[in-house]
């Protein structure tokens, strides 16, 4: 459908999934856990905020955002990545986004060259992936190049270990902690190592750490900490948070990109000429999020409910991996999506197969897709209609395995 370059994106996953399924009778009344959609109720501060600030509407917004802004956001990455005061100016290390993805398809355009070591750059992209990874590394003109995260990486891209001269060519990596869909978390070896690599062959790191909030165990690293522990800056790195998992509002549209100041200034000039800015109203809202906890301290209560409640009822029944963070279930059910069609046939549970989020490795050999196997389950429903769909799915994908 799309012309020249753009014509090698993959199709796109939720196309894909009604291809599959919407042909076909749902079993029961549908309950959908494809889509990462966080579901709850709207902090009473955000309505507030943007009634307070309604007027604003009558006026362009800044790129750089409000001042209010800048220092909430600057503030909540000191408070919650451990960071120094001095290393985040709200003025140079940050920027609002209207969405985690808006900028992380926009990144790839400020540092890829036409070419790098005499050939055509590429873009390295973890699979299974998120799809405006792919979008983005074709639509700045790089290869984009899939890299397997299985379990034999602990579900991450090994980057570090990939040719030398597919890495002398790489303009940026794309690296989402914790990751989607699989909830694995970089840990500080993985961003030494990563960072490493970056300093050697001198790309960019663009970390997707919107999930970064939705954590059980512990939290996870942070690719600013690490790499500010390790350099005392933030240089090639791009670090992308979103207010749409953190507090539960995708609508409200709102992010946060921060890092190495020089590639910020690029991102500042090319949003001038975008024009992606953030309503004022918008920015009002989100400076009330980024400074407030308490909201975000129950939105990660409540998706360790759901998790515990996941691991109870399908523990036992299939080979069951907790994530280290996110809101997904990644299910080795042996064929995703023949497992996929058949919980829609029998019950109407809509979840996505891991293989639309992936790559084969060789063409023409669909188990060599890393998500082949597996099924992508979003616990975003309320608690109690989570509790009946993953009692009713383990009941049936124990009878397949």
């Amino acid at each position: 459908m799309l012309p020249g370059r753009l014509a090698l994106l993959p199709p796109g996953s939720f196309a894909r999934l009604s291809t599959l399924l919407d042909s076909h009778t749902p079993g029961s009344e549908v309950v959908n856990l494809s889509v990462g959609d966080p579901r709850g109720k709207v902090p009473a501060f955000v309505t507030e905020a943007i009634a307070r600030h309604a007027y604003q509407f009558g006026e362009y917004p800044a790129v750089n955002g409000t001042c209010d802004w800048r220092e909430a956001a600057a503030g909540w990455l000191r408070r919650r990545f451990a960071l120094p005061v001095n290393s985040i100016d709200p003025d140079k290390h940050l920027l609002p986004l209207n969405g985690t993805r808006e900028g992380l398809f926009m990144a790839p355009l400020i540092v890829t060259p036409d070419q790098k070591a005499g050939a055509r750059p590429a873009i390295l992209i973890p699979n299974p992936f998120y799809q405006c990874y792919a979008a983005a590394s074709l639509a700045s003109g790089a290869e984009a190049v899939f890299v397997p995260a299985t379990a034999a990486t602990n579900f991450l891209p090994d980057y570090a270990a990939l040719p030398s001269s597919l890495l002398a060519r790489t303009a940026a990596v794309y690296i989402c902690s914790p990751s989607n869909p699989e909830g694995a978390c970089a840990d500080e070896a993985y961003w030494r190592t990563l960072f490493a690599a970056a300093d050697r062959y001198d790309f960019t790191v663009f970390a997707d750490e919107c999930y970064a909030d939705i954590y059980f165990d512990k939290q996870p690293l942070s690719a600013l900490t690490a790499r500010y522990g390790q350099s005392g800056n933030f240089a090639r790195l791009l670090s992308f948070h979103s207010l749409s998992k953190r507090s539960g509002l995708p609508g409200l549209r709102s992010g946060i990109v921060a890092g190495d100041p020089a590639l910020m200034a690029k991102f500042r000039a090319l949003r001038n000429y975008a024009a992606p800015q953030v309503p004022m109203p918008i920015l009002a809202a989100s400076a009330a999020a980024w400074s407030d906890e308490e909201h975000v301290v129950a939105n990660r209560a409540m998706y360790a409910e759901r998790l515990q409640w996941a691991e109870r009822y399908l523990g036992n029944r299939l080979p069951f991996r907790r994530p280290d963070g996110g809101f997904f279930l990644w299910l080795d059910v042996g064929n995703g999506e023949k497992a996929a069609l058949r919980l829609w046939q029998e019950a109407g549970i809509r979840v996505l197969p891991g293989a639309y989020m992936g790559r084969e490795i060789e063409p023409g050999k669909p188990e060599t897709n890393p998500g082949f196997h597996y099924i992508r389950v979003a616990l975003v429903q309320d608690l109690s209609t989570i509790r009946a769909t993953l009692g009713r799915m383990g009941e049936i994908l124990s009878e397949t395995a």
